[in-house]
């Protein structure tokens, strides 16, 4: 009723034709802010329109908030078609004489100023829904962008009584839908949790709130009547915010990752602890004990423990942490367990440590009961990585060691990798790169198992620069081009050119097989080999260099029983081999077809610059080869790939497996990208494109990017140049290869990827 007032007197106030005096002032000493300003305005204003109706409502559904979501989105569309309709009954204001002239203020077009201001009023609003949902402080801020969204306003040409009664009509309809609808309290107020504890019957004395902040649980202490002390907790929000990247990471990861119970909400989440710590008690695990479990009339639900004097073991001396805590600790994981209680957030700050020295583990806020053994694994690797990143990987195997058999820390040996751990986890490590390649090797080590199945080498920041790679080169290298006749290329290509394209990429794979099986002297099973190359079509062509190649690979050979001396040099020597292939055949070609005289403006350059360039190279080479380091890693290995190959020419079977596989591998290959090339232009030399293939792929993957990303494209694109293909008609084919037979497969090698690992091929 009072923003109908207030905003019923604004408009009849903005019937007047003559603008008072004060609101130019005011919109004059706005716009005379600084210009270097004016992006910053111009963002503020984004918030106020649809961008930030979709924003505020996604965000809350994200935080689980349906409610405020969808009262976000209702209240902001009303809001705006309320404006829009108030703005057709009162109609835009004039601009007033005196401002006309002035070329620093941004002033309306004929029409006039708008009334009311849109923005504003849907930035009021969205505020308005929120506010209740947020604790003061939040609230307060977003007050503060309402009042930052009207100076931009005004600065970018809005008079301040349309801002003002823009503000009132916001204000306005939220307090309209709390009012249908209603809204929740504020906070859990101190006197709130007294009266409930009251009706419970604890007979409360004392409550003092002792731990707050924005997003987390409100803490208090609470003294009874007959002097108990207990610790009272407030469950405001939701915790189980499992987002598309905590999604991807799980994807990602080699071990299958359980993730916690999927709850309903606040009452739901409290009801669920108090469950799981009953059972916890039951069980014999040293925690506090549940008390009570109630809900507060318009407010949070509490969860009451009694309270346990001591430290959190992030808070305790590291001199202080000797082997009868660790065994403590460990004694309760052991106990957890028995009893198939999975607690899934067992970091160190979830352990209290008493002044008698005894541990006891706190929330249970992602607890399951009844739970499988994969999940009581993952919180001994909690456990493992946490305890190692506060007094170190030794003592924290030797106190696991003790407490835990082999079988029970080889079953977490898989979980001991950053994409299988919450993020909680991972923040207490400085690096956990290496903490985690040290904590791994020193426990298989310890129990004497082998280092379990292959981690994917994809991170998610991989997978973010593949993207936005791949999205430059796709984007960019047209420009080499004539871009519409590359697009028009694309419109008109052969379909079923394309299709043979897509195939060659799928038997490419099976000729690389064929090269892994002639690199073994012990027989390989031959479709589980190609199997494991589909999924290496994930792992290689997604990171740099290739080294996931290499991974899945010797993980796959020393399943079959190989040492990993063998299994990686099994994998040097069926990459050797590769290159070898592509070498020759690079070479003869190129000179093939320079002697029939193909090539186009291709020059080789010549004079004192190149010598000092080779002189140079070869310089570096002698001091790298003549030094111990390069004998050691280059020479040493260098000669032992040799003498492999050597062995294998000399076993026909082997020889024609090995070669014959690269050599297939780099024409099947090849023949994608002539088929590519077919769909848009059939009149080309073939065996130059072959040639032109060969080369570019094979000096592309030397650049340190996912499968040569970037450099293979422009070398192939200007390889088809110089043998005469039209530029149009490289780049389309190019593009369209490169995605077809060397990109697509990647699909169907993450599935074999995940197949495999359930089936531990590797």
């Amino acid at each position: 009723m009072i923003a109908g007032g207030v905003l019923t007197l604004c408009s009849l106030l903005a019937l007047n034709p003559v603008v008072n005096p004060v609101e130019v002032a005011i919109f004059e000493q706005v716009g005379s802010l600084p210009a270097a300003s004016g992006p910053v305005w111009a963002g503020l204003l984004w918030v106020g329109t649809w961008v930030g109706i979709v924003g505020a409502t996604a965000v809350a559904l994200y935080l689980r908030r349906v409610r405020a979501g969808l009262l976000c989105a209702g209240a902001g569309v009303v809001t705006w078609v309320l404006a829009q309709v108030v703005n057709r009954v009162v109609g835009n204001r004039p601009v007033p004489p005196s401002l006309s002239g002035d070329v620093f203020l941004r002033l309306p077009g004929p029409g006039g100023f708008g009334f009311p201001a849109v923005q504003v009023a849907v930035t009021a609003a969205l505020v308005t829904i929120a506010a209740p949902y947020l604790p003061r402080k939040l609230a307060s801020l977003g007050w503060a962008v309402t009042i930052a969204v009207a100076v931009a306003e005004v600065y970018e040409g809005a008079l301040p009584l349309g801002v003002f009664a823009g503000a009132v009509l916001g204000w306005g309809v939220g307090g309209l839908f709390h009012l249908f609808w209603g809204a929740p309290g504020r906070r859990t107020s101190v006197e709130a949790v007294h009266l409930a504890l009251e009706e419970a019957g604890l007979n409360p004395v004392e409550v003092v709130a002792v731990g707050r902040h924005v997003f987390g649980p409100l803490i208090f202490r609470v003294v009874t009547e007959n002097g108990e002390t207990l610790r009272a907790r407030a469950v405001r929000q939701l915790h189980r915010r499992a987002g598309p990247w905590y999604r991807l990471r799980q994807l990602l990861a080699s071990a299958d990752v359980q993730d916690v119970p999927r709850l309903s909400s606040t009452h739901h989440e409290a009801d669920h602890e108090a469950f799981v710590t009953l059972c916890a008690e039951r069980a014999g695990v040293r925690t506090p004990a549940l008390v009570l479990s109630c809900d507060i009339e318009h407010g949070s639900p509490l969860l009451v423990h009694r309270q346990v004097e001591g430290h959190r073991l992030t808070k305790i001396p590291i001199a202080d942490i000797d082997d009868s805590l660790l065994d403590e600790i460990w004694a309760q994981v052991a106990a957890l367990t028995r009893a198939r209680i999975a607690h899934h957030d067992l970091r160190a700050e979830n352990i209290l440590v008493d002044p008698e020295g005894r541990a006891w583990l706190l929330d249970f806020t992602f607890g399951q009961a009844g739970a499988n053994p994969a999940r009581t694994d993952q919180d001994v690797a909690d456990v493992l990585v946490s305890l190692a990143s506060l007094i170190g990987v030794e003592r924290t195997v030797c106190s696991a060691r003790r407490a835990l058999s082999a079988d029970q820390l080889e079953a977490a040996l898989v979980y001991l990798q950053p994409l299988a751990l919450h993020r909680g986890i991972r923040e207490q490590i400085d690096d956990g790169r290496y903490l985690f390649t040290e904590l791994r090797e020193t426990l298989a080590d310890q129990i004497d198992r082998p280092i379990p199945n292959f981690r994917s080498p994809v991170r998610p920041r991989t997978i973010v620069t593949l993207l936005l790679g791949g999205g430059a080169v796709y984007l960019l290298l047209p420009q080499l081009a004539s871009l519409p006749q590359v697009v028009g290329s694309l419109r008109d290509a052969n379909l079923w050119w394309l299709a043979a394209a897509a195939a060659c990429g799928l038997l490419a794979i099976g000729m690389s097989a064929l090269s892994i099986l002639g690199s073994s002297q012990t027989p390989l099973p031959f479709w589980r080999t190609v199997a494991v190359q589909v999924a290496a079509a994930f792992t290689g062509r997604t990171t740099p260099g290739g080294a996931g190649f290499f991974g899945i690979n010797i993980a796959y050979l020393e399943r079959l029983g190989l040492r990993r001396s063998l299994a990686v040099g099994v994998t040097l020597l069926s990459l050797t081999g590769t290159s070898a292939v592509a070498a020759v055949v690079g070479l003869v070609g190129v000179f093939g077809i320079g002697a029939s005289g193909t090539l186009r403006g291709i020059s080789i350059p010549t004079g004192w610059p190149v010598l000092v360039g080779v002189a140079g190279a070869l310089v570096v080479v002698g001091i790298v080869v003549g030094s111990p380091l390069g004998r050691r890693r280059i020479v040493r290995p260098s000669m032992q790939v040799a003498r492999e190959l050597w062995w294998t020419v000399r076993q026909p079977l082997r020889a024609v497996q090995l070669f014959g596989g690269a050599f297939g591998y780099l024409v099947v290959s090849g023949l994608g990208l002539a088929a590519s090339l077919a769909a848009f232009d059939p009149h080309f030399p073939l065996i130059p494109v072959l040639v032109v293939f060969i080369v570019g792929q094979t000096l592309g993957h030397l650049a340190p990017t996912p499968g040569g990303l970037g450099a293979v494209e422009a070398l192939l694109v200007a390889g088809l140049t110089a043998v005469g293909v039209a530029p149009a008609a490289a780049v389309a084919a190019v593009l369209t290869s490169r995605l077809l037979t060397y990109w697509l497969p990647v699909v169907p090698g993450i599935g074999m990827f995940r197949y495999l690992q359930h089936h531990n091929v590797f």
